[in-house]
């Protein structure tokens, strides 16, 4: 539960916005990626909701500080739909407020970063260029416009987010289990196209029998196509059930593994 009935303000938005824009990408790494800087930005919300030091801030504070990445053009949408969960839900919003985070920050990553990193850069940049070479003026302007107004969408779209989520926690409680159920799903299909396409190793040994070379991993793509990288992420997520296992140790221990089944010849890419 939460320790007041604070709802957010525009000061709120505000913070959370100028915080967004310049120090998102600060606390990037490669074990959590942007789970530090998601934490950070809202922070100051979390302690007005749950108050300063009270046990419910500090267990939402260990929930945001895990895994998360997507777009840096849409990810307060998610703060957003996360804030109003947790400010009408409290501690209890926990599980919902992990299963948005999990199934919007894998469909937002690729929309995001394709249209706002890559196409409209691509478009906008070309014909700004193409004025500014020919000593037309106006193309440095509408390079600038267009980055504004890049901007000024990623500082509205909090604040929208935020309204329709208190929706889903008050007048529409139906579609919200509706909206966590789907997010779930697509946040586990999100994940296996990833290991499917971004785990990207095979076997390259080729044992002999006789005369008969075996193309080992023939035999795995007739069992199933990409069940190696499926296989080895199976055996990363069990290792860090273990106990005393952290992330930081799993990636060294991928290194090693790789160093070691390339010098052999035995997996490549």
């Amino acid at each position: 539960m939460t320790n007041s009935n604070y709802h957010l303000t525009k000061e709120d938005f505000k913070q959370i916005n100028k915080r967004s824009l310049f120090t998102f990408q600060l606390g990037w790494n490669y074990e959590r990626m942007q789970g530090s800087s998601y934490l950070f930005i809202i922070l100051p919300q979390l302690r007005k909701i749950y108050g300063d030091g009270t046990p419910e801030l500090k267990e939402m504070m260990q929930t945001h500080t895990q895994f998360f990445n997507t777009s840096n053009f849409f990810h307060t949408i998610i703060t957003g739909i996360d804030l109003a969960l947790e400010e009408n839900e409290g501690i209890l919003a926990k599980d919902a407020v992990n299963g948005v985070k999990t199934g919007l920050m894998g469909p937002f990553a690729p929309i995001g970063d394709s249209v706002f990193a890559s196409l409209v850069p691509a478009i906008m940049g070309s014909i700004a260029a193409s004025l500014a070479m020919n000593g037309n003026p106006i193309g440095i302007f509408l390079w600038i416009a267009m980055t504004t107004l890049i901007n000024i969408f990623r500082w509205k779209q909090l604040e929208i987010a935020y309204k329709e989520g208190t929706k889903l926690v008050t007048t529409m409680r139906d579609k919200l289990t509706s909206l966590v159920d789907a997010a779930s799903v697509m946040g586990v299909f999100m994940v296996g196209a990833l290991i499917a396409t971004m785990i990207n190793f095979k076997f390259t040994a080729a044992p002999k029998i006789g005369q008969k070379v075996i193309n080992v991993q023939d035999l795995f793509d007739q069992i199933f196509p990409r069940l190696v990288p499926a296989l080895f992420t199976g055996l990363i997520f069990w290792l860090l059930g273990r106990k005393g296992m952290t992330p930081t140790k799993a990636i060294f221990m991928i290194i090693i593994f790789a160093l070691l089944m390339s010098y052999l010849k035995v997996l490549g890419v």
